[in-house]
């Protein structure tokens, strides 16, 4: 966000000159006016922080379902590896009690 520089006395005397407000009453505009520009950096600032922590959390995130996925491919090949063991086993039991 680009930083626009903000002149609070000349905000304020142009209240009290255009507007006729009271000196306190444009001093007190220009104040708020100042506050709210800083406030408007502030969130500008959160939102920037924002996004780079959403980043990483996406990237942590992509890591974790990767791993995942490793892991579980993992599990269904050693439960492949042991259901054909446990089959070959049977037959094999079997061709043995037949002869």
């Amino acid at each position: 966000m680009i930083a626009v520089a903000f002149d609070t006395l000349k905000f304020a005397r142009a209240l009290r000159e255009k507007a006729k407000l009271s000196p306190e009453q444009a001093e007190g505009f220009a104040d708020a006016l100042a506050d709210i520009q800083v406030v408007r950096g502030d969130i500008e600032a959160l939102k920037i922080q924002t996004r780079g922590d959403i980043a990483a959390l996406r990237l942590t995130t992509q890591a974790d379902i990767a791993s995942a996925n490793v892991e579980t491919l993992r599990w269904l090949v050693g439960a492949i590896g042991f259901q054909t063991l446990a089959v070959l086993g049977a037959v094999i039991t079997l061709t043995r009690t037949f002869h």
